[in-house]
């Protein structure tokens, strides 16, 4: 079928992949089928930077999960979202998969680069190394090499307080490669903050019309309206979106369970440490995963707050890099990918008022009234009461 189609040749596919499906269930079931019909399994293809081959596209009735796909990467075999796969261009199940995302609204060819091993002459000791945290474990921190796509493992000195996304700056002592992989020992000297630098292809926002504040529900007739409302309702119209959510690891096949709902319930039971690895793992495989920063923050906030506004901070840069400076658009609660970023603008506010931060507090919690009307999470409350000077309390 050629190599990557344009915009317009992806929509003419899509129409012709859904003809005479009415309804999402059965759209989605028309993608199965073409799969089936027109791509020879297994395949090869790439999950999250590795390669993988690809056993099965299917789509088990659940609308949310969409098309489902299994993978085989050494002797594991493991079931993934099926957008998340990206194929060799000039392949069947290359335009399938793009015509597929181009029906869900995001990207249809999403940059993918395969992350490498770094070896010895990757690092220069002679000078200080910066990295790109991914991870931070017990004992050591997955990186990646600023600027490039080789990883390696640090041994720091002492327990790091850093962040997943952080750049840090290494004063190294020693490298060695054991079983292929390169590890570094050294102290960590400072880290920093700069989401440019980290190269993330920004998360996709996906239109769902326009917000009119004459069709939005402000309370029974005769009722005065709160004083935030007002410039919110003077300001008008304006169109609303859902921010791609990144989920590495998801296990579509598996409906009851997923990778955060896990770390929660471990955390519940007390299994803090488990909870906490499954997050890192999330991010190490993808630092966009903005429900991984939230409840990273959230775990830390009750014993060590100044840990746990560096993971929401993380969290809201990263989805900030997808709204871009200018951003004057709904993110509402309602559409459940937009959740996780709302997440970490409530604990950051949360943050910034339990420091003391009363000014900077009434910006976060005002812009979050801004962004979802019906404020599920009570920013209205904590407004009210930054606003007043109350200091915070738990």
């Amino acid at each position: 079928m050629g190599a990557r189609k344009n915009k317009e040749e992806l929509n003419d596919l899509v129409d012709d992949i859904t003809m005479d499906a009415y309804n999402d269930d059965e759209q989605l079931s028309s993608f199965r089928q073409v799969f089936e019909d027109e791509v020879a399994l297994p395949v090869e293809a790439v999950l999250i930077g590795e390669p993988v081959e690809v056993l099965s596209i299917d789509y088990d009735g659940n609308e949310r999960r969409g098309l489902i796909a299994r993978c085989r990467r050494d002797s594991s075999v493991y079931t993934v979202a099926a957008q998340d796969l990206t194929f060799p261009d000039d392949s069947n199940a290359s335009h399938f998969i793009a015509a597929y995302r181009v029906w869900l609204g995001i990207e249809p060819y999403p940059q993918v680069t395969k992350r490498q091993k770094a070896g010895e002459d990757d690092l220069d000791m002679r000078k200080c190394i910066e990295l790109v945290a991914l991870a931070i474990r017990t004992n050591a921190v997955s990186c990646r090499i600023l600027g490039k796509d080789s990883t390696v493992t640090l041994r720091p000195s002492g327990y790091p307080e850093i962040a997943p996304g952080e750049i840090i700056t290494v004063s190294p002592r020693k490298k060695w490669l054991y079983r292929g992989h390169l590890y570094l020992a050294g102290e960590i000297t400072a880290s920093r903050t700069d989401i440019p630098a980290l190269g993330l292809v920004p998360l996709t926002l996906r239109e769902r019309g326009m917000w009119d504040p004459k069709n939005h529900y402000w309370g029974e007739p005769g009722e005065p309206k709160e004083p935030w409302t007002r410039p919110i309702i003077k300001r008008g119209m304006r169109p609303e979106y859902e921010m791609e959510q990144v989920l590495p690891g998801e296990d579509p096949d598996n409906p009851d369970t997923d990778s955060i709902l896990d770390a929660i319930e471990l955390k519940k039971a007390g299994d803090h440490r488990k909870a906490r690895r499954i997050l890192m793992d999330m991010l190490a495989s993808d630092l966009r995963c903005l429900d991984a920063h939230a409840h990273l923050g959230n775990f830390a906030f009750p014993r060590n707050p100044d840990m746990a506004v560096r993971h929401y901070d993380m969290g809201v840069k990263i989805g900030e890099l997808s709204l871009g400076k200018d951003f004057t658009g709904l993110l509402p609660w309602g559409c459940v990918d937009n959740r996780p970023f709302l997440r970490c603008l409530f604990g950051y506010g949360l943050c910034l008022w339990r420091f003391g931060r009363l000014r900077d507090a009434e910006k976060v919690f005002t812009r979050m009234l801004w962004l979802n009307l019906t404020d599920n999470q009570g920013a209205r409350f904590n407004l009210s009461d930054v606003k007043k000077g109350n200091a915070w309390h738990e």
